[in-house]
């Protein structure tokens, strides 16, 4: 005979609290359960997080106009972050300078355009048919020929360009109205331009050359390039100014950029560029950190950052510092 045995009813309570409590903890191999709805997610490394390089002393260098300062200051932050050993040295003045200091071992990298790289370094008068086939033959020759390795370029393209005042009613829409119009207009074909462009082969010079023309020497300001813009801007010292096609005025000042017809400009897609030596020392923390950032950097983007400074004041390192936060290169 079965024996059916009697369990009083608070006894089954006590059972079966002790049953949904146990069953609330969860297992006992401390395995923590998933977030709740509404709880937020973990937050995710920073890349600079998972580069490693703790002892490593470097000298960040750059150019002397804003958007290289600001590069240069995405360079030391990040770096920084990394654990590196940072000494700044931005703020170079011109390429001359600052690729003979990263050649001399005064400084040990630094942003680099390929257009920059491909005529005025290596010395070549043609540019490479597209921008892919140009990276790729400065990257090769530079490094064979002066052991100097560029790394995976950014989408951005910051070359050179005229623009019109916008106070100057000039109508032109090319490089070659611009040219007939020098010619025609003598007295009128006034262009503020910053030193390093008006002696540069890929400068005004080549494009001089090119379109067959020249501005007269007596019509050509020479100031720093942020004065040039706002001179060009402004339209009274000049209505024709050098700008860089990555420079945040051209939105902001609404400025026209006349369209190079005759495709005398070489692509000038942003690389860093290092000593051979000193990238192989940690090849993969550079390329990690670097190619991160270097994929970030379009032409609307350099555009905003560099608006940021020359249009709304912000500091170098205030831009570079939030630019490298807010898209998860660094911890917050």
């Amino acid at each position: 005979m079965q024996r059916h045995e009697h369990r009083p009813p608070a006894l089954l309570a006590l059972l079966l609290t002790i049953t949904l409590f146990a069953a609330a903890c969860g297992t006992d191999d401390g395995a923590a359960e998933p977030p709740g709805e509404g709880e937020p997610a973990p937050e995710a490394e920073a890349v600079a997080d998972n580069v490693d390089l703790g002892g490593v002393a470097l000298t960040a260098g750059s150019k002397e106009f804003t958007e290289q300062r600001i590069l240069g200051q995405i360079s030391v932050v990040a770096l920084q972050a990394a654990g590196a050993d940072v000494s700044d040295q931005t703020g170079l003045q011109g390429t001359d300078v600052v690729r003979g200091a990263l050649e001399n071992e005064e400084i040990d990298l630094y942003w680099e355009y390929t257009g920059t790289g491909w005529i005025n370094i290596l010395g070549e008068d043609t540019p490479e048919e597209g921008e892919e086939a140009q990276y790729e033959a400065v990257r090769d020759r530079d490094l064979e020929e002066n052991g100097i390795v560029w790394l995976d370029p950014a989408p951005m393209n910051n070359t050179y360009a005229f623009f019109t005042s916008p106070n100057a009613d000039l109508g032109l829409e090319t490089i070659s109205d611009m040219a007939e119009f020098a010619e025609q207009n003598a007295d009128e074909a006034t262009l503020c331009a910053a030193t390093e462009f008006l002696v540069r082969d890929d400068g005004l010079p080549g494009v001089e050359e090119t379109y067959g023309f020249e501005f007269p020497s007596g019509n050509i300001s020479e100031l720093d390039l942020n004065l040039a813009i706002d001179a060009a801007t402004e339209g009274e010292e000049c209505v024709i100014g050098e700008i860089f096609a990555t420079d945040g005025r051209i939105v902001a000042s609404d400025l026209t950029l006349l369209e190079d017809d005759q495709e005398f400009f070489a692509p000038y897609n942003l690389s860093m560029t290092m000593r051979e030596e000193t990238y192989q020392e940690n090849a993969e923390a550079y390329d990690e950190l670097f190619g991160a950032i270097s994929e970030l950097l379009t032409d609307d983007v350099m555009q905003e950052l560099n608006a940021r400074v020359d249009v709304d004041g912000e500091s170098e390192e205030d831009v570079a510092r939030d630019f490298l936060t807010s898209n998860g290169i660094i911890s917050g």
